[in-house]
């Protein structure tokens, strides 16, 4: 169970990395919010034929909890994500890729606040550790800059996009024991409306418009790997191992985003960068270690 659980979580963020590089290299190529709706719209419609049946099969449950799995759909899918592709017209996408190290411990948190979920010290230590990486990433290897608050705007909106994410992963434990695919169109049908009144806004302020031919591949892209796989992955995942012990392997966005960051856009590789990821992948460590011991596991 754990290791199955281990390969779907190490794909999602593999494919998650590679969303910060699509990304940023959908700018000028297509809007943020444009990209967004087609995102999702494109998930949408690749779900529908397969998801169908079992969304008819599992209507009546669905329907009695439309609202919350709307609501989920909006928050994880185009909350998050419309946010993060406007965040990376002020900020790189290494930034973006290691600051999402800071969501699991949103996720600690928002578990605690609501369903009294603890953790245990030795996952709270890993997760502080993380976001030491984090804090190093966002003040560019200036932590001084925490005490002014003189952040970039895009890394502002990305805590703002975390939040987004963390409260997702976090109520994901109240939706109905549905079907998978039936979860994942009402989701991603959800996601589609939620992203009409960013592109509304985008188009209102003169700043909307379509895709070229690289947009349309980067569309794509982001409507398949990160969208389809990846939010089809993480949620079985969390159903095997829980929501705080998956939202840990968020902390391996930045190592895969910033490898190809580095490696496709040919983004600057700071000392502060590699510092970060060195704090993210020892955070990581013990906190997972400590989930295994916490659930029984036995450890390899």
């Amino acid at each position: 169970m754990h290791q199955s659980a281990y390969v779907l979580l190490v794909l999602t963020t593999l494919f998650w990395g590679g969303n910060a590089v699509a990304g940023r290299l959908a700018l000028g190529h297509v809007s943020p919010f444009s990209l967004n709706l087609l995102r999702w719209g494109i998930m949408f419609l690749l779900l529908l034929p397969f998801g169908l049946k079992h969304v008819r099969r599992d209507w009546p449950v669905i329907r009695k909890n439309l609202w919350l799995m709307l609501f989920l759909g909006a928050t994880g899918f185009t909350g998050f994500a419309a946010i993060m592709y406007k965040a990376l017209e002020y900020t790189s996408a290494v930034n973006v890729s290691i600051e999402q190290a800071a969501i699991p411990m949103l996720i600690i948190v928002l578990n605690f606040v609501l369903f009294r979920l603890k953790a245990t010290w030795l996952q709270i230590l890993g997760f502080a550790i993380s976001l030491v990486g984090v804090a190093l990433t966002a003040t560019h290897g200036e932590l001084e800059r925490l005490a002014q608050l003189d952040l970039n705007f895009g890394d502002a909106l990305m805590l703002l996009a975390m939040c987004c994410y963390a409260t997702y992963t976090a109520m994901l434990r109240l939706r109905p024991q549905i079907h998978w695919l039936s979860t994942a169109t009402v989701f991603s049908f959800a996601g589609s409306l939620a992203a009409i009144p960013f592109l509304y806004w985008e188009y209102a302020t003169g700043n909307a418009f379509m895709p070229d031919l690289q947009g349309w591949v980067i569309a794509l892209y982001a409507a398949v790997f990160p969208s389809v796989l990846s939010q089809v992955f993480f949620i079985r995942g969390t159903e095997l191992i829980g929501s705080n012990r998956a939202g840990l392997f968020v902390n391996l966005i930045p190592v895969f985003g910033t490898l190809l960051s580095v490696a496709i856009l040919g983004e600057a590789l700071h000392t502060y960068h590699v510092m970060a990821l060195v704090f993210v992948v020892i955070g990581i460590t013990i906190a997972e270690w400590s989930g295994r011991r916490a659930a029984g596991a036995k450890l390899p």
